[in-house]
């Protein structure tokens, strides 16, 4: 009930939290991968000690025309994201990779994408994105029809929607300045932990929306004039601790693959962390109290 009878207070602060996250982004921008923008990666790693950063990044200035990126992968290698390379390129930049160390260095990996299956690529995600809004939407209206009479079906799909808007702009902002610090670049396994979160968090919401459903659909049977605003606090209270128990068990496993993963999975890690505590936090003290919101001053009197 606390959370329904303050809901203003945690309407602007998502609303503050949803300006900090598009700032970041604005600012800092989201730099695409070789998946999405096309380009060559190649990973390499050293039998002894691996050279300092700054050491290679200024040989590699004098062999890469045009902006690259290298970050260290796991004790003793590198990965370097550049645009893409010819064979004779690809052989001039593991020879000054190796900086003189024949035989200490080993390619584990070599990957080119076009710009045109870059933009493919992209494309596809906005729109596996897109898909999967809408269709979240059309079966929450179709589900929640029966219960119509205090808020229309098809605000539960709203509401919803616009949560899930929150968890993506939320772990986007997060990795905004993840990847100014460290880096990182998005990729196909930041668009597969999008949706992910997206699931996930919908998941809860529903929850959390059939057990205000099971409630009005028990008001009505009893004929109880129970407010909307009071059955809707009702069932939060009633879904709090499974919503808040099921996130603390994902995170759990989320921070061990953080911490004890390999690095091509720290960024997926990252991105699935904010997310998920993004998602119970909107599913909980957003999605409920705009729920309230658009019932109508008639049916939240005194909230």
């Amino acid at each position: 009930m606390f959370i329904v009878h303050n809901k203003s207070i945690f309407l602007g602060v998502t609303g503050i939290i949803v300006a900090l996250a598009i700032v970041a982004i604005s600012v800092l921008g989201l730099p695409l991968g070789i998946d999405f923008a096309g380009g060559s990666l190649l990973e390499v790693s050293y039998s002894a000690e691996r050279p300092e950063k700054g050491v290679v990044e200024e040989v590699l200035a004098e062999d890469i025309d045009g902006v690259f990126s290298l970050r260290g992968s796991g004790e003793n290698g590198f990965i370097l994201r550049t645009h893409t390379l010819t064979s004779d390129e690809h052989e001039g930049i593991f020879e000054a990779l190796s900086l003189g160390r024949e035989g200490e260095v080993v390619e584990e990996r070599f990957t080119s994408i076009g710009p045109v299956i870059g933009a493919e690529l992209r494309e596809k995600a906005l729109v596996a994105i897109a898909i999967v809004l809408a269709v979240i939407i059309l079966y929450i209206a179709f589900v929640f029809r029966h219960v119509s009479e205090t808020v229309s079906s098809w605000k539960y799909g709203l509401v919803a929607v616009v949560a899930l808007v929150h968890d993506i702009i939320v772990p986007a902002g997060a990795f905004a300045l993840w990847a100014h610090y460290t880096g990182a670049e998005i990729d196909t396994l930041f668009v597969m932990a999008i949706l992910a979160i997206l699931g996930y968090s919908v998941n809860d919401t529903i929850v959390i929306f059939d057990r205000v459903r099971e409630n009005l659909t028990h008001n009505r049977e009893m004929h109880s004039k129970e407010p909307f605003a009071e059955t809707v606090g009702r069932s939060l209270s009633q879904t709090f601790a499974r919503s808040i128990n099921t996130s603390l068990t994902t995170l759990f496993v989320l921070g061990t693959l953080f911490f004890l993963g390999g690095v091509a999975t720290t960024d997926f890690a990252f991105t699935l962390i904010i997310g998920i505590i993004a998602g119970a936090y909107s599913s909980l003290f957003f999605a409920a109290p705009l729920l309230v919101q658009l019932a109508g001053r008639e049916h939240t009197e005194g909230y």
